[in-house]
């Protein structure tokens, strides 16, 4: 066989697909979908429970601090706007709830979808407070919407509870 021959350059094509085809193996050895599905849940949850514990002085004792936030400082930038928010000491206490519940909840991988729902309609919620912190908001949506779409993965209450109808419905093909 002659240098630059076609099957010289077959043979050095073969070679290379069959390098990337092994990278590409590696690659998902790494990234094993409930891996990624579980680093996802984590991701969501830290920031939302970093802010949450700030909100609480004990068990149901909301701070003087976070009704301050929502009666003073947080405002919703709506058109026409910004405006109060209305009932603030609730809106706190709902808020300071959320972000210690939902987490815990994606972190276990229980009810993960409706924890996920729950936590893009708070970052809805905070975009509308801080509208200039768009580009955090939406990577928290976007992994909110992620675990939505595929389900909490192998590694979660909800796949051991997989009985329960609808939970993890997408489990299998995702797993």
């Amino acid at each position: 066989m002659k240098p630059g021959t076609r099957e010289e350059r077959s043979g050095v094509v073969d070679q290379l697909m069959t390098l990337f085809d092994q990278a590409v193996g590696i690659i998902r050895w790494i990234a094993q979908p409930s891996l990624a599905q579980f680093m996802l849940r984590l991701a969501l949850a830290v920031p939302f429970w970093k802010s949450g514990i700030l909100k609480w002085n004990g068990f149901l004792q909301l701070n003087d601090t976070a009704i301050y936030l929502f009666t003073e400082e947080f405002k919703l930038h709506l058109p026409g706007g910004p405006y109060d928010f209305p009932a603030p000491a609730a809106m706190a206490f709902l808020s300071g709830c959320g972000e210690i519940i939902f987490p815990v909840l994606l972190v276990l991988g229980f009810g993960t979808r409706f924890a996920a729902l729950g936590l893009l309609f708070m970052t809805c919620i905070v975009e509308l407070t801080v509208p200039d912190g768009w580009p955090i908001h939406l990577t928290w949506a976007a992994m909110a919407l992620g675990i939505m779409a595929w389900g909490p993965g192998r590694l979660s209450v909800d796949y051991a509870l997989g009985w329960l109808p609808g939970l993890c419905a997408s489990n299998a093909a995702n797993a």
